[in-house]
């Protein structure tokens, strides 16, 4: 019985601690995290984004939306997407430099509607993950890519996509 109470009481108090609520609530769990607020709505800029993607050169292999899944399920969640891209002649430079940094690409892109309606953009700096490896021309990679990733997301926020 003691032990019982014992863990009754510790689960007491770590749901009074915020429990899995707390745990959520990790903005950013890895180093290298840049989120963003675009000051854009929601809508639009998850409409402008893959223009200003496409405009410089990386091709969009894929998008996840979450929103659309839990819809699915009769279940209303704030928007998000999450956008996967990479440049062709990019990833034959990645390759050429690291196999093994394959698993790296693409960029991901996390856009999370506020309460406000606006848009907030997650990701990992391309220069922070490729860095990991420790190979110059991935160090190189990574520099350029957090340029194309900062030019992007400028042209998506400006609210003309290019």
């Amino acid at each position: 019985m003691r032990r019982i109470c014992a863990v009754l009481f510790a689960f007491l108090l770590w749901s009074t601690a915020g429990g899995p609520a707390a745990l959520a609530a990790v903005e950013k769990p890895y180093s290298g995290t840049v989120t963003i607020e675009t000051g854009q709505p929601f809508d639009a800029f998850v409409k402008t984004l893959p223009e200003a993607i496409k405009v410089h050169g990386f091709n969009i292999v894929g998008v996840a939306c979450a929103t659309c899944a839990a819809k699915s399920q009769g279940v209303t969640v704030p928007g998000n997407r999450v956008f996967f891209f990479f440049k062709p002649a990019y990833a034959v430079r990645m390759l050429a430099a690291s196999e093994a940094a394959g698993i790296e690409a693409p960029i991901r892109v996390y856009v999370t509607e506020g309460q406000d309606g606006s848009a907030r953009v997650t990701y990992r700096l391309p220069s922070h993950v490729f860095g990991a490896y420790e190979v110059p021309a991935l160090d190189q990679l990574g520099a350029e890519l957090d340029e194309d990733v900062r030019a992007i997301l400028d042209i998506a926020k400006s609210g003309n996509g290019g």
